[in-house]
């Protein structure tokens, strides 16, 4: 399974990755922002989940989920968001634009193994 993380912090990308390492997920590639992202979406590269933060330089987590639904081939992409943005409005917003599921940061390496869980299943 390859799943893609597009989040505008280095530091944040590298803790997902390696909290997707220990939970069994070593298929991965990075997107700093969402323009990235949709662009590696767009080449012809199969992802079977794409893991994004709201907030990011150049196109938002928000746009990029927005821009995939709106995408027949990519419809069907599980879409897990990871934010520090908690709100219920927010995570409603999130649900609406066609995430799959929402983890709120901190998290822990089980938190996201769960999550995943219930977005592939």
């Amino acid at each position: 399974m390859k799943v893609l993380v597009a989040d505008g912090s280095p530091t944040q990308r590298r803790i997902v990755v390696a909290m997707l390492k220990q939970i069994g997920f070593t298929d991965t590639a990075e997107a700093e922002d969402g323009k990235q992202a949709l662009e590696q979406i767009q080449s012809g590269e199969q992802f079977d989940l794409l893991i994004t933060d709201w907030n990011m330089p150049v196109m938002s987590g928000l746009e990029l989920v927005q821009a995939v639904r709106s995408d027949d081939s990519f419809a069907k992409l599980p879409i897990l968001m990871i934010t520090t943005r908690n709100m219920k409005q927010d995570i409603m917003t999130a649900l609406k634009a066609g995430v799959n599921n929402y983890v709120a940061k901190p998290f822990t390496a089980a938190v996201l193994k769960e999550k995943i869980a219930k977005v592939m299943s």
